[in-house]
């Protein structure tokens, strides 16, 4: 399966709005645009759709780490959330540390220019 072939299978990812910009060798990079439907009662970006973006960044980073033929499921992770986004879009970068043959640890940055938003990390399960 090819990336695009993944990336368009995801309803999920397409509804939230989400690009991939780079995925390659346990690397993510996508970018998620701030809408009125991702706000939250403050009119900030929703926390769940800032996850929602970690937990898919990490996902795609798995699948080019071992291949997007073979699946990888979320088994935990944790996110610090460090500034409320209230306008623009934000970049999420996730890298692969540990890709074992039952687990991988990843770890992921969210950008909005020069500013952390958000840091996370995850272990994935390989399935």
């Amino acid at each position: 399966m090819s990336l695009d072939a993944a990336f368009a299978a995801s309803a999920y990812s397409r509804h939230l709005g989400i690009e991939p910009l780079h995925i390659e060798n346990g690397e993510a990079r996508v970018r998620l645009a701030l809408t009125d439907e991702l706000r939250n009662r403050h009119q900030k970006l929703h926390g769940g759709a800032l996850f929602s973006l970690v937990d898919i960044a990490m996902g795609l980073a798995c699948s080019s780490s071992h291949g997007f033929d073979n699946q990888s499921v979320t088994i935990e992770c944790k996110i610090n959330y460090i500034r409320a986004v209230a306008e623009g879009e934000v970049i999420c970068t996730a890298k692969v540390l540990h890709a074992g043959r039952r687990t991988l640890v990843v770890e992921a940055d969210v950008m909005q220019g020069e500013n952390l938003v958000a840091k996370a990390q995850g272990t994935f399960a390989c399935v």
